[in-house]
């Protein structure tokens, strides 16, 4: 393993970059969606149920089923790994954006309104602040989640460490189907509690200290 390591570590490191970068992209892409389609859905009262059920549903779409329909559509490549990856990790930050902006208590958002703010400010600097360590929550959830469709999206030749996993089950039985499969698998672990160690930073700098647990 350690030889398998020093011989390829510049390939392993290039590929990790890659695999962060596509889940980061992904999963910053997928936070505005969501926060756009809570809004909407706090807005209109009859859409909760309509999206926690599609959140429900699509949390239950396997991803190489899902994989296999973007790909005819868009081709292969980095574009179907961003498709796949966004669709899955819109999900939990969209059913924690809901609670969330529910959970905001009228009465403040009144005081907002009364004190002469408009209702994107009002949002802004009142709802989205309150509910964001729950919106957190759910993009922490979707980031872990997002790190390992990020590898299966791999089948589609997308950047990452998945390319390693599929080499490795691939050559079975090879000398080196092994190191593949386990640099694969190790390292997008590593990367996850990376990437979850940081969100737990972020967290705590972008919380208002009033409402910190």
């Amino acid at each position: 393993m350690w030889s398998f390591l020093v011989d390829r570590w510049a390939d392993v490191a290039y590929r990790s970059f890659q695999h962060v970068s596509l889940v980061v992209q992904s999963v910053a892409l997928a936070t505005l969606i969501a926060i756009v389609l809570a809004v909407i859905v706090t807005a209109v009262g009859g859409l909760r149920s309509t999206a926690n059920a599609v959140t429900a549903v699509g949390l239950t779409i396997p991803s190489f089923a899902l994989l296999g329909l973007v790909i005819p559509i868009v081709g292969i490549g980095v574009l179907p790994s961003v498709v796949v990856v966004t669709f899955y990790a819109i999900l939990p930050i969209l059913r924690n954006a809901v609670v969330g902006l529910d959970s905001v208590d009228e009465t403040l958002v009144e005081s907002a309104r009364g004190m002469g703010l408009g209702p994107v400010t009002t949002f802004l600097r009142v709802r989205l602040p309150l509910a964001w360590p729950v919106i957190v929550a759910g993009l922490r959830v979707s980031t872990q989640m997002s790190m390992g469709v990020a590898a299966i999206a791999a089948y589609a030749l997308g950047p990452g460490l998945g390319g390693y996993i599929f080499t490795g089950l691939s050559q079975i039985g090879g000398a080196n189907a092994l190191n593949y499969a386990l640099v694969g698998t190790i390292g997008v672990v590593i990367l996850a509690l990376l990437l979850d160690g940081l969100l737990v930073l972020l967290a705590r700098l972008t919380t208002s200290r009033g409402i910190r647990v």
